[in-house]
Parts: structure tokens; sequence; C-alpha cells
């Protein structure tokens, strides 16, 4: 069975304060008409989204199938963000590269432009997180009353900071205070490196002629030694295709003098 959601209230006041930042990145992103919107609209709404998910969309992580239905009307702008949210490239290079409270962290910040209700709303989210997965959690922010009041159905999220009198500067962009992964992941990746003995660097070879080399390459050619390989294996291949065209020069010689 389980848990119920823990009720998580705003840590201050500030939170129910509506944004009145100046014009930027973080300015409502809603079409200018109603009705029909143009397709210049619709594209811009397309990269404003890749942004606030992705922060940045190669063309092997778009996701034309959404792009297609939402230029077609068939889904909303909402309904284009959970895609974006359940597609391989968020799993891959977000869910994986973080724990379950930096993934709230993550998802927080993306969907409903706020940072976290400190720890305690970051503990009940990241239960959440674990039951149903990176879905479930996309899901509960977005069908939430607070995502609707904030950005409805035809407005990309964004960042809801606050420029206060007697700051001369508003808050970071969200990408800025939370990037893709932190030092959690590069530790993690170095852990499962294949380990060798010794220090970082350990010396290949023996005598004076060692060379310094990763110690997770354990008994693996050095970079070095493979350049050199490589080089030995071109100039063979060299010598032997002139050596060829040699005898077959000679051959035709020799029929053309019989």
């Amino acid at each position: 069975m389980p848990l119920p959601l823990l009720s998580t209230p705003p840590v201050t006041n500030n939170a129910r304060v509506r944004s009145f930042s100046l014009g930027s990145d973080e300015t409502p992103r809603r079409s200018a008409a109603k009705g029909p919107v143009s397709a210049a609209t619709v594209d811009e709404q397309i990269e404003q989204a890749y942004r606030q998910i992705f922060f940045h969309a190669f063309k092997v992580d778009r996701e034309p199938v959404l792009e297609s239905r939402l230029r077609s009307g068939q889904i909303s702008v909402r309904e284009f963000v959970r895609g974006l949210l359940y597609s391989n490239k968020f799993r891959n290079d977000f869910y994986r590269c973080n724990s379950n409270y930096r993934m709230v962290d993550q998802i927080v910040g993306r969907v409903l432009g706020r940072p976290v209700h400190g720890q305690q709303e970051r503990i009940a989210l990241s239960i959440l997180l674990a039951q149903k997965g990176v879905g479930g959690l996309a899901d509960h922010l977005l069908d939430s009353q607070e995502y609707r009041d904030a950005f409805g159905d035809d407005i990309i999220p964004h960042q809801l900071s606050r420029v206060l009198p007697g700051r001369r500067l508003g808050e970071l962009p969200f990408n800025q205070q939370a990037p893709r992964y932190d030092a959690y992941w590069r530790d993690t990746a170095a852990s499962r490196a294949p380990a060798g003995r010794g220090t970082a660097w350990t010396p290949s070879g023996s005598g004076s002629f060692s060379m310094p080399r990763p110690a997770w390459l354990a008994d693996a050619p050095s970079p070095l030694a493979r350049k050199i390989w490589q080089g030995l294996v071109t100039a063979g291949g060299f010598g032997l295709t002139a050596f060829v065209l040699y005898i077959a020069a000679t051959m035709l010689s020799t029929r053309a003098a019989g």
C-alpha cells in the first residue's frame, strides 16, 4: 500500500507572492492572441520548453512526434512538457545522474519554477519518486493546482523569481543554481571505473623508460604505446602497398617486353 503524500506548507510567505521580475526568460510565455496560434509562435514555445526542461536539446534529443502533435493542436503545452519529462533524454541525462533528493530539486525547479519548500517537501516528493518513478512525480506536479494557477495549459513553465527592493541582482537562473549533475555523479562514475593498484597515476613498464598512466587502465597499453603502435601499423601499410605496386609494375613491364 503506497504511503500518502506528506503535507508541505511553504517555508515563507514570499512563496505566495506573485512574480514581478523584469522581462526576460522569466517572462510568462503565453500566446499573444487567443484562438489558433501561428506556426512561429508554436516553434518559439517548443524551443522555450526544450530550454526549460533540457536546458539545451541537440537534434538527436528532440521529440518530433510530440512537436508534430503540438503543432497540429492535438496536445496542449502542458502535455508537451509532460512528454519531455517522460522522454529517454530526461531519464538518461537527469534521473540516472542524480540521487532522488537532487532529482526532486531538478523537477520542482523546472516544472514549478521555484525551489523546494525546505527539507520537508524534498523528503515527501522523494518518497513519491521512489514509489512511482519520474513519471509519477511529473504527473503529480503537472496536475497540481499550483501548476494550473501559475501556468495553466498554454504557458511554458519558467522560473518564478522575484526582484526584491534593496537587491542589486535577482535570483540566479535555475540552471546555474542546479546544474544537471554535481559531484555526486562524478564520484559515482569514478567508482565504477576499473580500479588499479597504487595511486591515481602509476608507472607503466620498468626502469628509466616507465611512463605515467592512469591506475584504472590496469594492464592495458598506455595511450602513448597505442599511438606508437598505430604509427608503425600505418607505416607498414604504406610499405606493403608500395611493395605490391612495385611487383605489379614489374610484372606488367615484363609482359610488355615479351
